[in-house]
């Protein structure tokens, strides 16, 4: 056990400390931001078309992290030589890539963290035809990415610390705090006098979607076994999109008897199990965390499935 905390928290850091990463949360949560600033003139569905949004953003900076996580965890190291010098103590192979796989979905939760508070703010910020942009809020997360990126080099430049590993856990402590600031000190008026509100149904949501963002890093990390970084992205994307309209091109089929149907429709994961942001407006019910469950239930019996065929890859994988 020891030695799979200390391989799986190596590679969380090593994946923390890439340029790439920060690059990441910085741009993916600056986005957000930036999407709950414009006048939108969307006849009184701005906050849905806002909250959308995030929520897709969210989902692609996930799955470009996902593989480029994946990429630099395994791939490089098997190309490098890195993972045949530590699979020479005694550390099984699926041991290895188990860890691997626990550090790299432990980064993605870093990333889906900062961009559901980014999110939450963005709900906030929202506004339609009769209100105007949230200057403060804008001004307050601008200075909690400032404030972060200064924290990383005041240690990188005095301590001689690692600037991106300190920038991106400084920024997971700042916009946390700018969200605090921005909840409890600043208004935003909508139309008819209302003041926007916080919608916290996001948090739901936001963990379907880390569970979708831990499907594709296990996919990602069984494509990595045998490929680089763009034959990995380019299975992964097609998974993705293909899995979009998975109820369509299988799921109509296997109803009417087709087994290929079943059996692509069982093999390729749904995401629309994990998309609910429609039901965000709905208006027919609260969200129910019961469904969080099953769907916890789903990634567990698949991403078990993949891992157990990741390991079979990665058995018969020459690493001299």
């Amino acid at each position: 056990m020891r030695q799979f905390v200390t391989i799986a928290a190596n590679a969380f850091m090593e994946l923390v400390r890439q340029p790439v990463f920060l690059l990441l949360m910085t741009g993916s949560a600056a986005f957000e931001i930036f999407l709950a600033t414009p006048l939108y003139f969307a006849f009184g569905d701005e906050p849905k078309l806002v909250k959308n949004s995030v929520l897709a953003v969210m989902l692609l900076a996930g799955l470009f992290g996902a593989v480029m996580s994946a990429s630099a965890s395994l791939a490089r190291e098997i190309r490098a030589g890195t993972a045949l010098a530590v699979l020479s103590k005694p550390i099984g192979r699926a041991q290895f890539l188990l860890a691997k796989y626990a550090g790299l979905i432990a980064a993605l939760s870093v990333l889906t963290y900062v961009n559901l508070v980014a999110a939450l703010i963005a709900s906030r910020m929202t506004f339609d035809a009769y209100g105007s942009t949230d200057l403060a809020a804008v001004g307050i997360v601008a200075g909690g990415v400032v404030a972060a990126y200064a924290l990383g080099g005041f240690s990188n430049f005095f301590l001689r610390r690692p600037f991106v590993s300190d920038a991106a856990f400084a920024l997971v402590f700042t916009i946390t705090v700018a969200a605090f600031i921005i909840f409890q000190f600043t208004k935003q008026m909508q139309s008819m006098g209302e003041i926007a509100a916080v919608d916290w149904r996001l948090v739901p949501c936001a963990i379907l979607v880390l569970f979708a963002l831990w499907i594709l890093a296990a996919l990602a990390l069984a494509c990595s076994t045998r490929f680089d970084m763009i034959p990995t992205l380019a299975i992964c994307s097609a998974f993705f999109l293909v899995g979009l309209m998975s109820d369509y091109l299988f799921g109509r089929p296997a109803s009417h008897g087709s087994w290929l149907a079943s059996v692509l429709y069982t093999v390729i994961p749904n995401w629309q199990v994990f998309w609910l942001a429609d039901a965000l407006e709905t208006g027919k019910s609260t969200f129910h965390w019961g469904y969080v469950g099953k769907a916890f239930g789903y990634l567990v019996c698949y991403v078990g499935a993949v891992l157990a065929l990741a390991v079979a890859l990665f058995e018969d994988r020459e690493l001299s």
